[in-house]
């Protein structure tokens, strides 16, 4: 699951595109997904995270040892 959130869980949706003659086909909408490598000083490593766009600005806001302990609470591997 590539287009998939670590931290979030965000992953994506789906939907129709309309057409002017209203006519439907199917499409996705896919969350904004990045690589983001992070130090954990807990640890002594790096970690490579999956994250949303969202997700990276969690983790400026509670720190990536919070985030680590979400991850791994959710059942993620770190």
């Amino acid at each position: 699951m590539s287009a998939h959130c670590q931290l979030t869980g965000a992953k994506p949706g789906f939907g129709n595109n309309i057409s002017h003659s209203h006519r439907r086909t199917s499409r996705r909408f896919d969350p904004n997904i990045q690589r983001k490598r992070y130090w954990l000083p807990s640890e002594g490593r790096h970690v490579r995270l999956t994250l949303s766009a969202r997700a990276v600005k969690t983790i400026d806001t509670i720190g990536i040892e919070a985030a680590v302990a979400r991850i791994r609470a959710r059942g993620g591997k770190v």
